[in-house]
């Protein structure tokens, strides 16, 4: 069998952005079928038929100013030849001398440069390229040339249409190649304004629903654009006059175009379908679409030319039927109905492929078509019809309608077929060829190609082979010698391997290996699998003040084999070119923010295979502008109607309007907030006060804040009444015994209501038979009656009054007159002691009438006469304790214990305190002392003394203290607690027999029959031989001890030198003969009692004091330390004899009899030294 078709795809396939898995697996589809459908691709190396590669396009519309170019590019082996017919019949180019055809090349060139018309190589062109093994045809390419032609020569006289009729302004620009574009412009070129009353039609007139007095002018001209020549045509102008000498009367909608009730249409499949309805009337009409045979197809249907053109892209049959067109007003509704036919040109549902066959086998060309009417099939081959073709070559070749089957083909059979699918629309030519070769596989994917996809996407790896027979296709994976199948792996015919979820362990080498018969050939490729690139913290929207800054974040994780680029948009284009915008490697920030700068930013994140990104919105508000244009209207005497224009929002909804307002007449320069209302309004009714002039003006308020205040209003005068209201917060207080003063809050200017305010007070005693007494006061908020009893209860009231009447009947309040002191004191008071720190006091009320005066309450003073204790003699400052209200008792805390104290009572009123009541005494129980006064301790050799002082409150006869204390180690741990119990009488204790150098924590508290105090705690540290310790430590570090040891060190050596010197020299022995014999002459005999230097031995024991302290180079010891003759021999058995003689080499005596001089020659250690002297 042949193959049908092969090709290549990109590693950039493999990174499309997939949203799901149903979108992952037509992606993938997709991909594969795109793969599978390109054309078989035969090695140019290899002999082949010819194929067409390029070629003009059927209609071929030329611009007569530039030479014309058809173009027929083929290839083949070996390189096709090339031929052309004009109009059907063979077209010689070399009896044409302004015709040339490019080198290795089918393009013809037509030099039209000599003004010659390009209109004279109009026609119909075919391409023919040839080789030994066939012939292939392009298409016919009609040429012909682009016109522009100039518009007619026409009067067009002034229109003159009453106002509110409709009107159509015809264009009938020129017949164009190809149609021209139409538009209507002024004279000062600037475009007409188009809406839903005047809009320009699809064959370019400009049509009026109504039109208005505006519509006159006298500048109304349309344009014509053709784009192929780039030039522009204009009519004359049309003038315009609008009338309005007839009264203009309301109408229902008519249509302008199309006319009647109904029309039909017809348009090809695939092209574009534009329906138009325009409709006059007054007021304008509005246009709406349907489907009355379904619904309008929601993804090609669009609204233009203000919803008057309905269209519809990429028409397919399903669009057929019948559409209606509605326009409506207040007055009216009519219809058109377009019934829409849609008929199809030739197209492929199975177009003809290449076809390589081996010899002996067999395969099919497939060549169907479908349209509207159903086209036509006719075969061709090598361009002549397939029924005209000699019969010696049909053997292998059976003609089956729209399919060509091949038995057994032989080589020398191959040829180039053609199939042509027509009906009335148009048609469709196709070549196809048919290669009988013999070949071994050969890989046509580059060697050792990587693809590089990202994880959890689609891997698709190639392995484009050829051969003859078709190779069979194996894939494997690294080194292992399975063939790779099943999941994840998909396998395609033309040899493509997928993986359709790629993941991290499908990377590595594959190898593809394709095998016929004659051979085979194998290939490596390489996958690598990327980790996606993802945002990780995305810009978030944002709401910022103008002249703020703001700043958008895009945290972005991606695979680290792969470079990034980080792309910001602004509302999918670019950044302004504005140095406000800084764009950082994970962030954007925009400085002194604008409202221009408003709009949605995305962060796009690129790799060379994937990307991923993020937007965010930002929006610029600012406080509101202020309102404008404010307006009295409803005038009346105590209210009006306040509106406004609200000012620009700045995207930020307006929630209120705030609404004050100026008294010119009582309050100049100040503002008062008069109402609110919310943002949706512009107009608030005020209730307003007589004898007022006000102004008005109005904030608005979003959230960002309130705008500026709007210009005032005017002012508006409201008329004098009599007043409204009386003054609030009358009440009536007595400042002396016999007075009674009368207080109220005065009205303001607003509250007056007219001119000439003033207040008529009013008061009479309550209970008593009389009639109110008045004055009238003015300018004052306070009235003084004189003469009145000690706290006698009055009703008064005020009454506000200007010159145009009294205000409203005043409310009536009690007041008293002034109070005095009360005159009796509390009786029958007693004590009761609750406890050694509180007592409860009781008393009787005292009668009413004493108080002359509002009762406050009662005042305990008490104070502290002194402690029980005979050694504690105390007198406090007097303490005072208010008990509010008519109350008859009290508590007493804070009280001292075992104490004597004194109090009273007294009562209160406004006016101060009346007369003490007898003294009572009372005396306090016993109750825990307080904490020892201090507490020292006094180290010793092997001793600790405690000293403490008394409680300086002892509340109570002390019975003892208790001692307690415990060790406490290096950790802070406390060891085991040592109690004793000490007299009253004592305040010292000595603790003998501690451990030396051990810290200790003391507790000691004072006892009453009450019970223990509370304790007071110290440490310290024992310091038995710590003191001498110290002391040799110190004097161990001076320099003038160190220079003193170091002198008698140095000196002692010396002597010892010359008493081993002196000893050596004893004569009795060979050994003395020999020191003799070489003995210096300098050195003088010693006596042996001059090796005694007793003034530096020390007979006692060496070792030193307990707890002393040895110097910086180490522990001084008798030992290894002091010097000794002993460590200049070669051990210890060396000994001297009575002359002084060392003999120990030469004797075999084991006595170890010490001589007097290394007694005294030991060296003393520093602090054995410093013993001695001390």
């Amino acid at each position: 069998m042949g193959r049908s078709c092969c090709g290549r795809t990109t590693p950039a396939c493999c990174a499309l952005p997939v949203l799901s898995r149903m979108r992952t697996a037509v992606a993938l589809l997709l991909l594969v079928l795109g793969h599978v459908a390109m054309p078989l691709e035969v090695p140019l190396d290899l002999p082949q038929p010819p194929t067409i590669t390029h070629e003009s396009p059927k209609d071929y519309i030329v611009d007569p100013r530039e030479n014309i170019s058809i173009r027929c590019e083929a290839k083949g082996k070996p390189h096709p030849s090339f031929s052309w017919t004009r109009n059907g019949t063979h077209f010689d180019i070399d009896k044409d001398p302004r015709v040339k055809m490019k080198p290795h090349s089918g393009t013809l060139v037509i030099d039209i440069s000599d003004k010659d018309r390009a209109e004279a190589y109009e026609g119909v062109y075919q391409c023919t390229a040839h080789n030994e093994h066939g012939s292939a045809v392009s298409n016919s390419i009609v040429i012909r040339q682009s016109r522009s032609p100039l518009w007619s020569k026409e009067e067009n006289p002034p229109i003159i249409v009453q106002e509110g009729a409709p009107l159509v302004l015809k264009c009938r620009p020129p017949a164009g190649l190809p149609p021209p574009i139409v538009f209507w412009m002024d004279n000062n070129f600037q475009r007409l304004p188009l809406g839903q009353r005047v809009s320009q039609g699809l064959n370019g007139d400009l049509y009026f629903s109504n039109v208005v007095a505006s519509d006159s002018r006298n500048d109304y001209i349309c344009y014509a654009r053709f784009p192929h020549t780039s030039t522009i045509q204009q009519k004359q102008p049309i003038t315009v006059r609008v009338a309005n000498n007839v009264p203009t009367e309301e109408r229902p909608p008519s249509f302008q175009v199309p006319l009647g009730r109904t029309s039909s249409k017809m348009v090809l499949r695939g092209q574009v379908l534009e329906m138009e309805c325009i409709a006059e009337g007054l007021p304008t009409p509005e246009i709406t679409w349907s489907k009355v045979s379904g619904d309008l197809p929601t993804n090609q249907a669009s609204f233009l030319n203000f919803h008057k053109t309905l269209r519809i892209t990429g028409v397919t049959e399903a669009d057929s039927g019948q559409y209606r067109c509605t326009a409506k007003n207040s007055l009216g509704t009519i219809h058109h109905d377009i019934t829409v036919t849609v008929k199809a040109a030739p197209y492929w549902i199975v177009a003809p492929q290449n076809l390589v066959l081996a010899p002996r086998e067999k395969g099919q060309l497939i060549c169907r078509a479908n349209g509207n009417p159903k086209p036509t099939i006719s075969w061709f081959m090598n361009g002549l019809p397939i029924q005209n073709v000699p019969t010696d070559d049909d053997a292998s070749r059976i003609v089956e309608g729209d399919t060509i089957r091949f038995e057994d083909v032989v080589p020398g059979t191959s040829a180039v077929y053609q199939c042509n699918a027509s009906n009335e629309y148009g048609y469709l030519l196709a070549n196809a060829f048919v290669n009988v070769l013999s070949e071994p596989p050969r890989m046509l994917t580059p060697p050792n190609k990587v693809y590089q996809v990202i994880m959890n996407k689609p891997a698709v790896l190639e392995c484009s082979s050829f051969g003859s027979p078709i190779p069979k296709i194996t894939w494997f994976k690294d080194s292992h010698p399975n063939v790779l199948d099943g999941d994840p792996y998909k396998f395609y015919d033309n040899g493509t391997l997928v993986i359709p979820v790629a993941q991290a362990a499908n990377s590595g080498k594959y190898t593809c290996m394709a095998m016929n018969m004659l051979g085979k050939s194998d290939n490596h490729v390489y996958l690598e699998v990327k980790e996606p690139t993802r945002i990780l913290k995305q810009p978030m929207y944002k709401e910022v003040q103008r002249n703020r800054d703001v700043m958008f974040e895009c945290k972005v994780k991606h695979d680290s084999s792969l470079i990034p680029t980080m792309i910001w948009l602004k509302d999918g284009g670019e950044l302004p070119d504005d140095e406000r915008f800084v764009v950082d490697s994970d962030s954007l920030t925009i400085t002194e923010v604008t409202e221009a700068d408003a709009g949605t930013y995305t962060c796009i994140m690129n790799t060379t295979l994937d990307q991923d990104s993020a937007s965010a919105d930002l929006r610029v508000v600012e406080k509101p502008d202020p309102p404008s244009d404010l307006e009295l209207t409803d005038q009346r005497p105590r209210s009006v109607q306040l509106t406004w224009i609200p000012g620009d929002d700045h995207n930020s909804q307006i929630k209120k309007f705030l609404i004050q307002y100026e008294d010119l007449l009582h309050d100049r320069g100040r503002w008062h907030n008069l109402t609110e209302v919310p943002g949706e309004r512009t107009t608030a009714h005020l209730k307003l006060s007589p004898y007022v002039h006000y102004t008005f003006r109005v904030l608005a308020q979003n959230d960002v804040g309130y705008s500026h205040p709007s210009s005032p209003s005017r002012q508006y005068r409201t008329k004098p009444a009599a007043p409204d209201e009386n003054p609030i917060g009358v009440e009536g207080l007595g400042t002396q015994p016999d007075n009674l003063v009368i207080y109220w809050k005065p009205l303001t200017g607003l509250q007056s209501n007219g001119p000439g305010l003033q207040y008529i007070v009013y008061w009479r005693q309550k209970d008593v038979e009389e009639d109110f007494q008045s004055v009238k006061v003015a300018n004052v908020s306070k009235f003084t009656v004189g003469g009145t009893p000690t706290f006698a209860p009055y009703e008064v009231k005020v009454q506000a009054v200007n010159e145009h009447g009294v205000g409203p009947e005043p409310s009536t309040v009690i007041g008293y007159s002034g109070e005095d002191l009360p005159k009796a004191a509390p009786e029958h008071v007693q004590v009761q002691v609750i406890n050694s720190t509180l007592a409860h006091v009781h008393w009787e009320h005292v009668p009413f009438r004493t108080v002359r005066g509002h009762l406050k309450g009662y005042k305990v003073y008490y104070w502290r006469k002194g402690s029980l204790h005979h050694h504690n003699p105390h007198h406090s400052e007097q303490q005072v304790l208010t008990f509010n209200g008519n109350r008859t008792h009290g508590k007493l805390p804070g009280l001292h214990p075992f104490s004597r104290y004194t109090l009273n009572v007294r009562v209160f009123n406004g006016r101060g305190e009346g007369p003490a009541s007898i003294n009572q005494e009372f005396e306090t129980p016993e109750g825990v002392p307080g904490q020892p006064s201090f507490l020292k301790v006094n180290p010793s050799l092997d001793s600790l003394t405690l000293e403490w002082g008394p409680p300086h409150d002892r509340n109570g006869r002390l019975t003892g203290y208790t001692v307690k204390y415990q060790p406490v180690n290096n950790s802070h741990d406390l060891g085991p607690m040592e109690v004793l119990t000490v007299a009253a009488n004592e305040t010292s204790l000595t603790l003998p027999n501690l451990k030396y150098s051990t810290r200790y924590k003391f507790y000691i508290n004072a006892k009453t029959q009450k019970g223990p105090g509370p304790t007071i705690t110290e440490e310290a540290v024992t310091v038995i031989d710590e003191a001498v310790a110290s002391r040799q430590v110190d004097i161990a570090t001076q320099g003038w001890f160190i220079g003193l040891m170091c002198a008698i060190a140095l000196l002692i050596l010396v002597l010892l030198i010359i008493c081993f010197i002196k000893r050596n020299k004893g004569g009795k022995y060979p050994v003395k003969e020999k020191e003799d014999a070489h003995a210096d002459p300098e050195i003088q005999p010693m006596k042996d009692e001059d090796c005694v230097f007793g003034e530096y031995s020390d007979s006692e024991d060496h070792k030193p004091l307990k707890g002393s302290r040895t110097p910086s180079n180490g522990t001084v010891k008798r030992d290894d330390s002091d010097d000794s003759l002993v460590d200049y021999g070669d051990g210890g058995d060396g000994q001297f004899n009575e002359d002084g003689s060392f003999i120990g080499q030469y004797s075999g005596r084991k006595e170890r009899d010490t001589a007097e001089c290394i007694e005294s020659s030991e060296a003393p250690s520093p602090v054995n030294a410093m013993n001695s002297f001390v």
